[in-house]
């Protein structure tokens, strides 16, 4: 206790605030700065890599799942019917065994529907996101996920 009054007795002698210079706070503020730009760029571009890598498991998902609705009904569902049969039944469908998901059917990690087509052009059917800017095409991150 008697450490702490004569400390607080010889920083009112002084004049001096108990606080932080300005020169302190700077420099403090230029190495957070610093470590965010260090850190940042390579926690986002990992954010981009689990956003592909979580589409391509939702597509490998739902292509199990099609391929369930197939065995039951013995054909996938039309364009029009869409990935939508899986969840809710189609009308005039009577061996619809669902639902086959239980919620409804998830948008991509970047908020949009998938693209299903039927019949394919690259095999029976076609599904697909179109990635991160949501164009057909593009690389690394806007390029095409697709199921085949």
């Amino acid at each position: 206790m008697m450490v702490f009054a004569a400390r607080h007795h010889w920083l009112r002698k002084r004049g001096d605030c108990a606080g932080f210079t300005l020169l302190e706070l700077l420099v403090v503020v230029a190495i957070i700065g610093l470590l965010a730009g260090y850190v940042g760029p390579r926690y986002f571009s990992q954010i981009g890599k689990s956003e592909v890598q979580l589409t391509r498991a939702q597509i490998d998902a739902l292509g199990k799942t099609l391929d369930q609705y197939r065995l039951d009904t013995g054909h996938y569902p039309s364009t029009e019917q869409g990935l939508a049969a899986l969840f809710a039944r189609p009308a005039n469908e009577p061996k619809w065994g669902g639902p086959y998901l239980t919620k409804a059917v998830p948008l991509d990690p970047w908020g949009r529907p998938f693209v299903y087509v039927l019949p394919g052009e690259h095999g029976e059917y076609d599904l697909l996101s179109y990635g991160k800017d949501g164009q057909p095409g593009g690389t690394g991150e806007a390029a095409d996920i697709t199921n085949w």
